[in-house]
């Protein structure tokens, strides 16, 4: 008898082996050029402070190594903590009237009864495209009681108003530049956040009968929290970051506003008038970060009354 043999099964076929993806640096080279600048202009300035922030130029020996030593001065200065302090009450008291303001005009552009809504919304926006300077220096000519329209008001009518530039009011007259230049900006922001609230939600209101305030609590004042956040975060930075009004103005009134009115202008003059560039360099990186622990508290406050 010869033995049988089963057959065997054929060997199911391999796919072919899958050649390795090739890195592709295509992605990397639309980024480079921004990478280039984002280096160039924001990383290198930080870095170049921190360097010098930690040197100290001196009559004798030159520039030497201190360590923390700038920073251990500045955070036990009083002219810096003053104009700390001055910020702090400006961002209090400027930034909540701007949102507030910024906010009502947001809901009457967006409230549909506005006769030429257009031509409001332009107007509005229209001081955030005037230049800071230029802004100011028109204000600081307002202000004047010798020779700008406050003189000339009380030349007219016989009073005596408040003067702007007083050294008790100057805060409040900055602040009120200040506003008139960004609560158009702020209304935009705002104003683009209601646009996108979906109609639905208005016709669902309209049915139940809902009245204005109703929809404004209930619809609009919750589709804004984002928006407030963010416009929030952008006022906080910039009352840090005042230093182009009061400069300008310090010309018009010096018994008011002095070199270390703002930590931008105390650095400014520290750099640039008292050629101590490290100790500048130690009080901006201070503020830096001050203002960027303050910023994220804001945002997280924000986030947490949106949940």
């Amino acid at each position: 008898m010869t033995p049988t043999t089963t057959p065997t099964a054929p060997a199911p076929d391999r796919p072919p082996a899958r050649s390795r993806p090739r890195r592709r640096w295509t992605g990397w080279g639309f980024l480079a050029p921004f990478m280039t600048v984002f280096a160039l202009v924001f990383v290198a300035p930080i870095l170049y402070s921190l360097y010098l922030s930690v040197y100290r130029d001196q009559l004798v020996g030159g520039t030497s190594f201190v360590g923390l030593e700038n920073y251990r001065g500045a955070l036990t200065d009083p002219v810096f903590w003053d104009s700390v302090s001055r910020v702090t009450l400006f961002l209090a008291v400027q930034v909540p009237i701007m949102l507030f303001l910024a906010l009502l005009l947001a809901l009457a552009l967006d409230s549909g009864r506005l006769y030429g809504r257009d031509f409001f919304r332009i107007s509005i926006f229209l001081p955030y495209a005037v230049p800071a300077v230029v802004a100011t220096l028109m204000w600081g000519f307002m202000y004047g009681t010798r020779f700008g329209l406050v003189g000339n008001v009380n030349d007219l009518l016989g009073v005596t108003l408040p003067d702007p530039l007083a050294p008790g009011v100057i805060l409040a007259s900055i602040g009120n530049i200040v506003t008139w230049q960004f609560v158009g900006y702020n209304m935009l922001i705002l104003y683009s956040a209601l646009r996108t609230v979906p109609h639905n939600l208005y016709e669902a209101a309209e049915v139940d009968g809902a009245g204005q305030l109703r929809v404004i609590a209930a619809i609009k004042l919750p589709a804004l929290r984002g928006a407030l956040v963010i416009a929030a975060i952008f006022s906080v930075i910039g009352s840090f970051q005042l230093f182009n009004e009061p400069s300008i103005l310090q010309s018009l009134a010096p018994n008011a506003i002095t070199s270390g009115y703002t930590p931008n202008l105390y650095t400014y003059s520290l750099a640039f008038s008292g050629q101590q560039q490290n100790y500048a360099a130690a009080v901006a990186i201070i503020m830096g970060l001050l203002t960027m622990v303050i910023a994220y508290a804001v945002q997280l406050f924000g986030m947490r009354k949106a949940v």
